[in-house]
């Protein structure tokens, strides 16, 4: 069995996400870290036995990395992801992809032209609820939608913010719309599809940052359903994230990964059985502490990346699907 060798550009708290993620699958390894002159690297490739590379030109161009995982300050995407396309190696890259579009379609452009992978990190999506949702829509279960909305009522303390990078628009690209949100924002595009008209609200209200802590928008999604989108990290204690689709046949109105409403017009057999395993309420994490986020679902994302790969197939979050979360919170912005 081919072992992919992983090459982690950055050394904060998500490079050490992937750095377990990759470590829990069967043919891969974490083959090397870089940083930006925080010394963190050194630290990481201690735990996970790899090496502390001085930059990311020489852990990208290096011979012991084959795929190169990058989890910098968002607004540091591109330069790293276009120089591994040069060198012929496939990127699996943190969310967002980056800050811009224009940064975006060079990243896509870079890999479309070396023939490689670019993909991207939005694990909501392998969550098991994701799958069993997915399938209800494509049955036409909910009839027709009318309304499809993601709500992230989500803290963060000052101390997350006095960081170089957080809540800016050079490096973070936003704030809990682009940084936090973006994941239900991503989940909630991969349910209903495009958005063909979209208002929005952003304001910086409970931090003292440049970007947006609180935000909102109204949906008219192309199938015609209405919808909104909040997000923040000025609700304090935190609660859970929630989406709700609803429509002339049916709601759910999920939790975390757990329905707390799972009704149709026409029930089916498997319907009790989603209630009792969806029953109780399964995540949590991220609410108030980033840390607190579990690293399985990255696990299975970078998986299917690797299985795309070696299949020679493509990938479900490539870069043109993960440009679309971006996008949509680019019009809310009003860019």
């Amino acid at each position: 069995m081919h072992t992919w060798n992983f090459g982690i550009v950055g050394a904060g708290l998500i490079a050490d996400f992937h750095a377990r993620a990759i470590g829990d699958i069967e043919n891969a390894r974490v083959a090397g870290f870089c940083d930006g002159g925080s010394g963190r690297a050194q630290e990481l490739a201690q735990k996970y036995g790899a090496r502390a590379f001085e930059d990311y030109q020489q852990l990208v161009t290096s011979d012991q990395v084959n795929i190169v995982a990058v989890a910098t300050p968002s607004g540091f995407h591109l330069e790293p992801t276009v120089l591994a396309a040069s060198c012929g190696k496939h990127v699996i890259c943190e969310k967002p992809l980056e800050v811009t579009l224009e940064r975006i379609d060079s990243m896509i452009e870079a890999h479309r032209q070396a023939g490689t992978y670019l993909g991207g990190i939005f694990p909501y999506r392998y969550n098991d609820s994701f799958q069993i949702l997915k399938e209800a829509l494509d049955q036409g279960r909910f009839g027709r939608i009318t309304y499809a909305g993601i709500q992230v009522p989500w803290w963060r303390n000052e101390d997350y913010y006095q960081d170089s990078w957080h809540g800016t628009w050079a490096l973070d690209g936003g704030g809990a719309l682009m940084n936090q949100s973006i994941h239900m924002i991503d989940y909630l595009l991969a349910l209903m599809g495009p958005v063909s008209e979209v208002q929005g609200y952003v304001d910086h209200l409970g931090h003292n940052i440049e970007a947006e802590d609180t935000g909102v928008a109204i949906l008219r999604f192309q199938n015609e359903a209405m919808g909104t989108i909040y997000g923040t990290t000025a609700s304090f204690p935190g609660q859970f994230r929630m989406l709700q689709i609803a429509g002339t046949d049916g709601t759910v109105i999920q939790e975390e990964d757990s329905f707390k409403v799972w009704e149709f017009r026409n029930s089916l057999p498997e319907d009790e059985e989603i209630r009792q395993r969806f029953g109780g309420i399964h995540g949590g994490g991220g609410v108030s502490d980033p840390a607190a986020i579990p690293y399985e679902n990255h696990t299975k994302n970078i998986a299917a990346f690797v299985q795309a790969i070696e299949s020679n197939t493509p990938f479900a979050i490539d870069g043109h699907e993960a440009r679309k979360a971006v996008d949509l919170i680019l019009r809310i912005y009003g860019k």
